[in-house]
């Protein structure tokens, strides 16, 4: 169970990067609402 959670982790951490860029990026729709980002998520902003 080790190894199938160790090669998954890479690609786990890989989509909620691709996640979080987007939601950074995106404006806020009414299902995905959030009011606060994360003070770390503002480095993935596109100016």
């Amino acid at each position: 169970m080790k190894k199938v959670i160790l090669k998954f982790s890479g690609i786990i951490a890989s989509l909620a990067l691709m996640v979080t860029s987007m939601n950074v990026n995106s404006t806020c729709i009414y299902l995905a609402y959030q009011p606060e980002l994360p003070k770390s998520a503002e480095k993935l902003r596109k100016n």
